[in-house]
């Protein structure tokens, strides 16, 4: 992929792993999604990303079309579905090694939406961690706890407020696991002006992004303790607020735990990556099976490690706050 033209590029700190991105326009949305860049921009990326805007520059269908990858995302994206629910325009996908280039327009959709999720599990297959949906924070002395739950089930208020209390950021969405111990990935934070985050919003004066409404920030901007790296896994924890059922932070057995977890927060499955795991292995069949089972041992080593609970408690209440972050750090 030859002459190219690339007008602006990023390193990305992802804590375990540094991921360039680069576009060839000025100024590329997708850098946005990211809180931590590497302090050597020069230092050599472990994988890569190169997204060409094909209304910027005329490109010649020529240049990539025998080189697009027949692979089943391959095909997704040159139909416009990149990853989930995630969509848009056509794209071109082409694979080298691990630079991944991606031709076509509004390509900040692919970045996070699908080639972060994507990295982060094929690293985890080739490096031996488990990579999981998960928010996480480590309470003093007591070491982390990780947020495992639904979409609008609560995580992200039970994370703020845990962190506003005293405890220490870890992540927001991504992390990587191996060992009993959790590695946070760093990214920016989207909050809506609501109950939780409204007061916050002013304080340090967030401006709003311009087409979702959301306000972007980080977690050394909204919280006073520090932003850790890495933590031994004590807690696992299932958000699922309802103000209208009992409240409590409950314990569950490790298998229920694990249950719901294979589907909300085990990446392969809650991101449905198996065709990608799959087509990174060469599509080895017993490469790909055994990378999935000790993925899957993990899972189970990890819950049955840890402290489970479900949590259907009320953080922006002090007292239940304190409440279930003192049972957490029991």
């Amino acid at each position: 992929m030859e002459n190219l033209t690339i007008r602006s590029s990023r390193l990305v700190d992802l804590n375990l792993l540094r991921v360039r991105v680069a576009s060839n326009l000025e100024e590329f949305p997708a850098y946005s999604y990211f809180s931590s860049f590497c302090a050597d921009q020069q230092a050599t990326a472990d994988y890569e990303v190169v997204c060409v805007d094909l209304d910027r520059d005329e490109i010649p269908e020529s240049v990539y079309a025998d080189k697009v990858d027949k692979t089943f995302r391959g095909k997704r994206f040159k139909a416009g579905y990149f990853l989930v629910h995630y969509f848009g325009e056509p794209a071109h996908l082409v694979t080298v090694g691990r630079t991944f280039y991606v031709f076509g327009r509004a390509l900040e959709k692919t970045v996070w939406p699908y080639f972060v999720k994507h990295i982060l599990t094929i690293f985890s297959a080739d490096h031996g961690f488990l990579h999981l949906k998960a928010a996480g924070f480590e309470l003093p002395g007591a070491g982390a706890t990780l947020l495992i739950g639904r979409n609008g089930a609560g995580k992200t208020v039970f994370l703020a407020q845990a962190c506003l209390a005293g405890a220490r950021f870890l992540s927001n969405t991504h992390t990587l696991v191996r060992d009993g111990v959790a590695h946070g990935v760093p990214s920016s934070i989207r909050v809506r002006r609501d109950q939780c985050f409204g007061e916050l919003i002013d304080r340090h004066g967030l401006t709003p992004h311009m087409e979702s409404g959301d306000y972007v920030t980080d977690a050394s901007t909204l919280f006073d303790s520090p932003r850790i790296g890495s933590a031994p896994v004590r807690n696992v924890v299932i958000v699922d607020y309802n103000p209208a059922s009992p409240q409590g932070l409950n314990r569950i057995s490790p298998g229920a735990a694990e249950v719901f977890m294979d589907q909300f927060s085990f990446a392969v499955t809650t991101y449905g990556l198996k065709d990608d795991l799959l087509a990174h292995h060469g599509s080895d069949f017993d490469a790909y099976v055994d990378s999935l089972a000790r993925m899957r041992r993990q899972l189970t080593q990890l819950v049955e490690g840890a402290e489970c609970y479900r949590a259907n408690v009320d953080m922006l209440d002090i007292d239940s706050r304190n409440a279930a972050l003192k049972q957490l750090a029991a």
